[in-house]
């Protein structure tokens, strides 16, 4: 039985919340960021990338 690898994305928080509207700021703290440069891994279903395009100038999908 082969084993299905699961891909996790992981999300940075790179830019500063402080002048971002109280939607975004609902968002990133959804993401489970809280400080910059911190970095979380989700899955990548459908809802968490559009979480991610919603906030897309403060946050970036790292690989490493």
């Amino acid at each position: 039985m082969a084993k299905t690898q699961t891909q996790k994305i992981k999300i940075k928080l790179v830019g500063s919340i402080i002048g971002a509207s109280p939607a975004q700021k609902k968002v990133v703290a959804a993401l489970g960021l809280k400080k910059l440069n911190q970095i979380v891994e989700h899955m990548p279903s459908a809802t968490i990338m559009g979480m991610v395009n919603k906030v897309s100038h403060l946050v970036k999908v790292v690989e490493e």
